[in-house]
């Protein structure tokens, strides 16, 4: 078992813990208070947990679906109804959906109350669980609603990655990439566990520095402005990591056509990206036009269409990109 911490402001920090079955680890983590637990899954996670004291498993519906305001307020009903207190404690088993809409309930039940992360695929042990991020989804984009409200502790159980579907598992390798561009260096030489904590301990070196995502944080999203747009515009066809894969290898071909990168460093996104048996390649039949209006509502956008950007300082923020080239890389890629 590796334990990684996440150190925050104040002195405030909390416990990840990587390897397999540390999600037996979970009474001892409760905050001392705790009298119940809410359990938030869904059905086909088919994870459960140990625990002497008193507990509920609350299921929401699965995908992207489960993503809206409609669920948090029937789970945060159903916690009410149950007598759910500010001194109990919800655990979210699950990927990345599951601890995005468990976290955001936890943030706005009774105006907070501790959470701890339970994630069940490579997405989520890597990325969505970590940082404290929770939101969900509206029609006009993803993840345009939600709070930052950090766990109590993550629990990385490896073994729960054993029966994942390979489609998944694919996902997570689209976040681990990305990471291959902030400071992971090469991964190859590591054991899965080994991979895992690593990403972690990149995420929680940039949480520390810019808890609430004022600035360095919105590194974490390299990819994610047409990632998030492709999800959106193909109905979430696409799974997450394979979105962010093409966002990628698309935020490298913007950088290039910019001048902050030369054609090596292109081909090197693209082989990671390759290596991971993830695709580079638009998916058939996108409307340009469309796309560029989802991107133009991203969270990061405040001055025009906002890009994270590979450059000679590193991966930064970059504002104000005219909209003319990015339609011509976007019809560059589609070329490919």
């Amino acid at each position: 078992m590796i334990e990684l911490k996440v150190p925050l402001g104040e002195g405030r920090e909390y416990s990840v813990l990587v390897g397999p079955n540390v999600r037996n680890e979970l009474e001892s983590m409760l905050p001392e208070k705790s009298q119940r637990v809410a359990i938030v899954t869904q059905e086909n996670i088919g994870i459960s947990v140990n625990l002497e004291i008193d507990n509920e498993v609350f299921l929401i519906s699965d995908g992207e679906d489960a993503k809206t305001l409609s669920t948090i307020e029937s789970l945060c009903r159903s916690f009410t109804r149950w007598g759910l207190t500010r001194n109990d404690c919800i655990v979210g088993i699950g990927g990345g959906v599951v601890t995005d809409v468990a976290g955001f309930a936890a943030a706005t039940y009774h105006r907070g109350i501790p959470v701890i992360h339970i994630p069940t695929s490579l997405l989520g042990q890597i990325d969505a669980s970590i940082g404290g991020k929770t939101g969900v989804n509206l029609p006009e984009g993803k993840n345009l609603v939600g709070a930052f409200w950090q766990p109590t502790a993550v629990l990385c159980d490896t073994s729960t990655l054993n029966t994942l579907p390979e489609r998944e598992m694919l996902s997570g390798y689209g976040e681990m990439a990305k990471y291959h561009f902030l400071g992971s260096g090469n991964l190859d030489g590591l054991n899965l566990e080994e991979k895992i904590a690593r990403c972690v301990e990149i995420k929680t070196q940039v949480v520390a520095s810019d808890e609430r995502e004022a600035g360095t944080r919105a590194i974490l999203n390299y990819g994610h402005t047409l990632g998030h747009a492709l999800e959106t515009t193909e109905n979430y066809d696409l799974r997450h990591g394979e979105a962010i894969a093409i966002g990628l290898v698309f935020a490298a071909e913007l950088a290039h056509k910019l001048g902050r990168i030369d054609q090596d460093r292109v081909e090197e996104h693209r082989l990671v990206v390759d290596q991971y048996g993830l695709s580079s390649m638009m998916p058939q039949g996108i409307e340009p036009d469309v796309i560029m209006e989802v991107m133009a509502r991203d969270k990061k956008a405040i001055n025009g269409l906002t890009f994270v950007l590979d450059g000679p300082d590193g991966v930064e923020v970059v504002t104000g990109i005219e909209p003319s080239i990015v339609r011509e890389t976007i019809h560059h890629m589609d070329k490919r």
